[in-house]
């Protein structure tokens, strides 16, 4: 008989254990931090720079499920979908704090899980973890995130500065994190009518990675940079492009129109809607958790945004009196909706 994992309870550390417990092999990467993990505060110094400031808060049920969530794919995404904001702001993340609240239903080991996948994060984008707090939960998991970046002086960029005719640009694929959600509650339906049933994961591979292991575009805003490219307005496609795409044109108080034939999809997302009935572009446009660039250029950048492969020129933007529109692959014009993720919307 295989030996049952050792469980460690929470109560046995108390909170300042705990913490020491999960902080104790952190390694500070970047100059800038000055005081991290273990006083009342952490101190940044920014050395002239400017701060990038973000914060996301994750709850057990609402915007993640155990059943079928690794809790070290957990801890990598709590941190990647911040460093997402930051990067959206063609800012460079340095620091993050967490702080988590569990009921005793988690153990000591199931946490050290959890932080496994924070620290392969911070690692693989060079970011410090300096702070945060822990907390007892009534049920469930609940996580906050707030992650600081840096910038040179004046060069964030915001939602709120396209311009008309400006080029929308989107980086790699669109639709898959969704797709990938609808086959994870697939087969979690199918193991809960009976546990005997081993899911058919292999052919999805691709779409599930994008679901429960996203990567924030780091290697896009380098590549900006690089090629001199200030994008005049960004975001990142966290609700789906139709309605992030609204978000910019709403703030920067302009229409847009975009291509369905443009938009990034990959063949595992065409191939993962099929079983489902699900037209791509509509996942790709409703779906969200993509995590990718969304952010509008000059139109002489074209050329020099054309070089990479990494980046779709999917429209441009328009006066607010022409609307939101998306062209289909047959040539008809329809009015572009909102209907990505909405966190307050009713069951």
């Amino acid at each position: 008989m295989a030996e049952e994992p050792q469980r460690t309870e929470i109560s046995t550390l108390g909170e300042f254990g705990l913490i020491e417990y999960l902080t104790k092999n952190i390694e500070i990467q970047n100059a800038s931090t000055l005081v991290g993990v273990g006083d009342d505060a952490a101190v940044i110094d920014h050395f002239g720079r400017q701060t990038v400031i973000s914060t996301d808060l994750l709850i057990e049920g609402i915007h993640f499920d155990l059943l079928y969530t690794p809790l070290k794919h957990l801890g990598y995404k709590a941190v990647v979908v911040n460093l997402s904001d930051i990067y959206a702001m063609m800012a460079t993340p340095t620091q993050l704090t967490m702080s988590i609240a569990v009921s005793n239903r988690f153990s000591v080991e199931a946490l050290t899980e959890f932080y496994e996948g924070v620290y392969l994060a911070c690692e693989r984008y060079g970011v410090d973890l300096v702070g945060g707090d822990t907390s007892s939960s009534q049920k469930g998991f609940i996580i906050s995130v707030t992650a600081i970046g840096e910038v040179a002086p004046d060069q964030f960029v915001c939602r709120n500065t396209a311009r008309k005719g400006d080029l929308i640009c989107v980086s790699g694929d669109l639709g898959a994190a969704y797709l990938g959600l609808q086959i994870l509650e697939r087969e979690k339906r199918l193991y809960l009518d009976d546990p005997n049933i081993q899911p058919e994961l292999e052919p999805y591979t691709y779409v599930i990675g994008r679901q429960l292991k996203p990567e924030a575009r780091r290697d896009i805003v380098e590549w900006l940079q690089e090629q001199n490219i200030r994008p005049t307005a960004m975001m990142d496609v966290s609700d789906g492009l139709s309605s992030d795409i609204l978000h910019i044109c709403k703030q920067s108080n302009l229409g847009c129109v975009i291509y369905e034939d443009k938009i990034p999809i990959a063949e595992e997302t065409r191939l993962a809607a099929y079983p489902f009935q699900l037209d791509p572009t509509a996942c790709a446009l409703n779906g969200g958790e993509d995590y990718e660039l969304l952010f509008t250029i000059r139109q002489e950048d074209y050329d020099k945004i054309t070089t990479s492969e990494q980046i779709s020129v999917i429209g441009y933007m328009t006066e607010i009196t022409d609307g939101a529109h998306i062209i289909t692959k047959g040539g008809n014009k329809y009015k572009l909706v909102a209907q990505g993720w909405n966190a307050f919307q009713q069951e």
